[in-house]
């Protein structure tokens, strides 16, 4: 396999090195291998593509070029035997004493899987939850720090962070909150499956977390839990916000109206990213948008 650089993005060819689980709806997956000494990002919510094995398949089934046609060449591979792509969203990495990334950590939301979310389970997810040590995958990552493809990018001015996202856009949300600056006002709302999913966040901001728990109530619903909440928080009158909201896509919608058409929220300081649809699955959003 030939891996060639899409600047500012590129194929990396890397190895599973530990897995963790760290709450009922998600287990963080930790990779490695040579090709990582390319990888450059600074974090936030920097989306990735990964590609993964079918069951029974040793390393994801790509083309054996992956140039500037890679794409399509992957599209007419059979179904069942190309790699399943999925987008997921970097979690952390670390360097070498020279700079150079050695890991990167990807956390995995176990949809269907023991009890995941009241979704079906889908291959990313049975992947991630038997993943170990050894096993092969291909990342289309980036190869420049900042690139396109990291959405959380408060304008100048900005006195204010507010945040809202499901369990698929938590690990996003952590690495925003650990990468703000100490002080930083930021207002949270989450929203995951299982009372164990509510963890601790590291942050220097001074952030006010609010969790909603779905516990006996399936999956995401369409209104966010959180939205009669975020209805009645009174904001500081001069205040100028950014808001920053991701997960599923109903919510993200439902969320912009508010804080666009009810609030009166600058469009421009407002980011919303549809990390998945109910209903359909990641080939289907895909196809759609074409």
């Amino acid at each position: 396999m030939t891996t060639a650089v899409a600047s500012p993005f590129r194929f990396f060819d890397l190895q599973v090195l530990r897995t963790r689980r760290l709450t009922p709806s998600l287990v963080r997956v930790t990779f490695g291998g040579p090709e990582l000494r390319e990888f450059r990002s600074r974090g936030l919510d920097q989306s990735l593509s990964l590609f993964l094995p079918h069951p029974g398949q040793e390393q994801p089934v790509v083309p054996v070029e992956l140039g500037d046609g890679w794409w399509q060449a992957w599209r007419e591979l059979p179904d069942g035997v190309r790699a399943v792509m999925r987008s997921y969203t970097l979690r952390g990495l670390r360097t070498d004493a020279a700079g150079l990334t050695t890991e990167v950590d990807i956390d995995f939301v176990l949809h269907g899987v023991e009890g995941g979310g009241g979704v079906a389970a889908g291959p990313a997810s049975r992947w991630a939850a038997r993943a170990a040590a050894g096993d092969r995958v291909l990342l289309l990552g980036p190869a420049v720090a900042d690139n396109r493809a990291i959405r959380f990018r408060p304008p100048e001015g900005t006195d204010l962070i507010l945040l809202w996202a499901d369990e698929t856009a938590l690990p996003a949300t952590a690495a925003v909150l650990e990468a703000l600056p100490s002080g930083t006002p930021v207002r949270a709302w989450l929203e995951v499956p299982h009372t164990g999913d509510v963890h601790d966040l590291t942050t220097a901001a001074e952030a006010e977390i609010t969790w909603f728990v779905r516990d006996g109530l399936g999956a995401a619903p369409d209104v966010p839990m959180a939205l009669d909440s975020i209805r009645q928080e009174q904001l500081p009158p001069a205040a100028r916000p950014y808001v920053w909201i991701a997960g599923e896509s109903s919510g993200v919608k439902a969320l912009r109206r508010h804080f666009v058409d009810e609030r009166g929220t600058d469009r421009r300081r407002v980011t919303f990213v549809g990390y998945w649809r109910r209903g359909l699955t990641e080939e289907q959003l895909r196809e759609q948008g074409e």
